[in-house]
């Protein structure tokens, strides 16, 4: 007897020998680019080095195919010939109809305040420009004029925006005929959950992505850990944060008007626009993280949005009535609100404090 059981313990032993040879180390590969007016990080953990690299580098070839598409600056995208269609209908990608759809429903669950048909708004107010300045009032009032998404209409393959009120009375010079669609506020949360997709379809079950405060969680850590994905403080510049989040196969989306802004006359302007007013919205929050399902980064991108333009206590009961997503608000007069299922450890807690 006691023979078989040193036998047993023998072959035992020399199968978790074998195991533990067959295990090969899990290397970190990473890499960035820029893409979608922001700087990208693309993180694997992988055994095979040489095809880690090829994986980020497809990834970030298949965000380039999507910005393509999807960018309003980009002359050919699909975006940029609806825009200059003249109402007319043109042909676009299976992916862009998918995204004008959602930006359709976001703009219906928050009545209005989310609107892709923004673009002549954010035309004008021009963020990018070296030197940015405050519209004319007549400018900002023939643009709202066309801000409206149910004029965005999706028929089959083909998507057209329908002329609008600014075409009528003393606005019809304003060159303001037709809406402009801009995906900003939701592609780059759809498109960083789609390439999440893809490098998991190749076999990566560990990762990271970072697509300019878009992070999406590929898994958990190679040790066996949840990632930690730190919260920017929005009155810090840096990588300065007020906390983290714990997460795996998530979202997790921080919005803010620290951003973009510039002064001009003492004030503050940022590029969060309320299409109600045509100006940058003007609310109690300055930045709000999101969390949900990996899968749903594009919806998770707009309701960052929306909660920027809502405030937070509206905003936390937008919030609390979806089901998957938690949020955290963090105020102008330093307090921070959150939904009762958000994770978040602030940055004292961290450091032991």
């Amino acid at each position: 007897m006691k023979r078989i059981i040193c036998v047993c313990l023998l072959v035992i032993l020399m199968m978790a020998a074998l195991a533990g040879c067959g295990q090969k180390e899990q290397k970190k590969v990473s890499d960035y680019g820029f893409y979608l007016d922001t700087e990208c990080t693309i993180t694997v953990y992988t055994d095979d080095e040489e095809k880690g690299r090829k994986i980020i580098k497809d990834a970030f070839a298949l965000c380039e195919k999507y910005e393509g598409k999807m960018s309003k600056t980009v002359k050919g995208s699909d975006i940029y010939k609806l825009n200059h269609a003249n109402g007319k209908a043109v042909s676009v990608s299976d992916s862009v109809r998918e995204v004008l759809s959602m930006g359709i429903e976001m703009g219906k669950e928050s009545k209005g305040r989310f609107d892709i048909t923004v673009g002549r708004l954010t035309d004008i107010w021009d963020f990018k420009s070296d030197e940015p300045k405050v519209p004319r009032k007549s400018i900002i009032k023939a643009a709202m004029k066309t801000v409206d998404y149910e004029n965005l209409v999706i028929e089959g393959s083909k998507v057209r925006l329908k002329r609008g009120d600014a075409e009528k009375g003393s606005e019809k010079n304003s060159g303001y005929n037709t809406a402009h669609v801009d995906l900003g506020g939701i592609a780059k949360g759809y498109i960083s959950g789609k390439v999440a997709g893809y490098i998991t379809k190749k076999g990566i079950t560990s990762g990271l992505i970072n697509f300019g405060g878009n992070v999406i969680t590929i898994g958990k850590k190679p040790d066996g850990s949840l990632w930690n994905v730190g919260i920017q403080d929005p009155n810090e510049e840096g990588a300065s944060i007020v906390g983290s989040t714990e997460a795996e196969n998530q979202a997790v989306i921080t919005s803010g008007i620290y951003e973009r802004k510039f002064e001009s006359g003492g004030k503050t302007y940022h590029h969060i626009i309320d299409p109600r007013t045509g100006y940058p919205a003007e609310t109690d929050v300055e930045g709000v993280t999101l969390t949900c399902p990996r899968e749903k980064a594009g919806e998770c991108d707009a309701y960052s949005t929306i909660c920027l333009l809502e405030g937070s206590s509206e905003g936390l009961e937008f919030i609390e009535s979806k089901k998957d997503f938690e949020a955290l608000f963090y105020c102008k007069d330093g307090s921070i609100k959150k939904t009762d299922g958000m994770d978040f450890k602030e940055a004292a807690e961290e450091n032991g404090v």
